[in-house]
């Protein structure tokens, strides 16, 4: 793996660290009036989502990893893991439901993401950054009242709960953003 200074550290990129692999949140760069300038790095662990921060100088040097990216397609959910099917080689891989974490009710069949592999281990998974929804209760539209920027909760067929502009109604196909888990559009 190469070996990269402290002060070449950047957003997102994934360090080998006290012995566990750490994606790298927010960077800021520091250079006191006293001292060597540093890095103020804070961490977050791939396998166990603990946090770190941690100071590297410029002259420390840490091991970068790449992971390996994988477009897999879900197949379907068996005991609180998720099984998905390499769309290369047509493998099947198993990999646990926590991954996804809050955006887990986004996930639809035969729904294509990017999993992020170190070795043969699954990291990371991320969904498409639009997903087609149903709203399956909302209040009713009433006149006049789009006049003004305001937002009405909604219910989707996955069971979250969303904003959405006055004019959605019951049953309507709407776009959520995967990132901001929030309306985008409507389908």
């Amino acid at each position: 793996m190469p070996k990269i200074n402290g002060n070449e550290i950047r957003p997102g990129n994934v360090l080998a660290h006290e012995s566990g692999l750490w994606a790298a949140v927010k960077v800021d760069h520091v250079k006191p009036g006293k001292g060597g300038a540093f890095a103020q790095v804070e961490m977050k662990n791939l396998r166990t989502s603990s946090k770190l921060n941690q100071r590297f100088r410029s002259a420390d040097k840490v091991e970068r990893v790449r992971l390996e990216q994988k477009d897999q397609q879900f197949l379907y959910e068996d005991n609180g893991m998720l099984i998905f099917m390499d769309t290369e080689t047509f493998e099947q891989v198993q990999v646990s439901a926590d991954l996804l974490g809050e955006r887990r009710p986004f996930l639809q069949d035969g729904m294509t993401l990017v999993v992020e592999f170190y070795e043969e281990e699954a990291l990371n998974a991320t969904l498409p950054q639009k997903v087609t929804c149903q709203v399956v209760e909302t209040e009713p539209v009433v006149k006049g009242q789009t006049a003004a920027k305001s937002f009405k909760p909604a219910i989707l067929q996955n069971g979250v709960k969303v904003m959405v502009p006055p004019f959605i109604s019951q049953d309507e196909q709407i776009v959520i953003n995967t990132d901001t888990m929030e309306y985008s559009e409507r389908s």
